[in-house]
């Protein structure tokens, strides 16, 4: 963990409620893809927790959704504003995986961790599939960057209005994508959809409140196969059979 002061050199929706935000400062803390960072924001007590999309050259990229008081705040940060941040929290995925078809599933504002992920995979010569789940076709974001990347993108829409009609589960079974790893981020019902749905070994990031998040608060603790867990600190990424739903 280490303490940053970064600055916004971008900040921009990429739909009606999803923002991009690019900042400028030391990413070396940073080391795996899946890891967040928590920033302080002026006024609030907490620091409010945000996946990271991408990191290089120490430029950091997140995506956030504007959910509440402290999104709707960093909504309205302009190019130029300071922000403190803790960053390289939590243990990110494991991209290290022995597998040559990995398939990366992410649904809303799960899928900004699995952009990284994705670059680092295609680099190591793999051949990735990703699957992107929204609600409607005006909710879909990052497609022609994973596009751009060499990723194998299909697309599920919950009202059908683009792609597949249905859920990411859907979409996998409609597609005949032949995976021999999982990666995957998003809500709870999907995360517990897909762990049944797929029969490979996989890894999935959770989204959990978060007090502290760095694994002093305890709040968000999780019962896990292996006795509780912090997700701030051992997770947000578990491996599948790590998970008792």
């Amino acid at each position: 963990m280490k303490e940053v002061i970064f600055e916004i050199i971008e900040n921009r929706p990429l739909t009606q409620s999803i923002y991009q935000m690019v900042l400028r400062g030391d990413c070396s803390a940073i080391t795996r893809p899946g890891q967040f960072v928590e920033l302080s924001l002026e006024g609030l007590f907490l620091r409010r927790p945000i996946s990271v999309c991408n990191y290089e050259n120490n430029e950091l990229t997140l995506i956030y959704k504007v959910v509440g008081k402290g999104t709707a705040q960093m909504a309205e940060l302009a190019a130029g504003t300071k922000l403190n941040a803790l960053t390289g929290l939590g243990n990110g995925f494991n991209d290290s995986v022995d597998c040559s078809r990995p398939l990366l599933v992410g649904g809303g504002v799960g899928v900004p961790p699995l952009y990284r992920l994705a670059r680092n995979l295609i680099a190591q010569g793999k051949d990735v599939t990703m699957v992107l789940g929204f609600n409607t076709a005006s909710e879909i974001f990052y497609r022609e960057q994973f596009e751009a990347l060499g990723a194998k993108v299909f697309v599920a829409t919950a009202d059908g209005s683009e792609g597949c009609k249905g859920f990411v589960t859907d979409a996998i079974a409609q597609s005949g994508v032949d995976a021999d790893y999982f990666y995957s981020c998003g809500p709870l019902p999907m995360l517990r959809a897909l762990t049944t749905a797929l029969d490979i070994a996989g890894e999935i990031s959770l989204e959990e409140r978060m007090g502290c998040g760095f694994g002093i608060c305890m709040g968000c603790s999780i019962q896990t196969a292996s006795g509780p867990k912090r997700v701030c600190k051992e997770g947000p990424v578990f491996k599948k059979e790590e998970i008792l739903w």
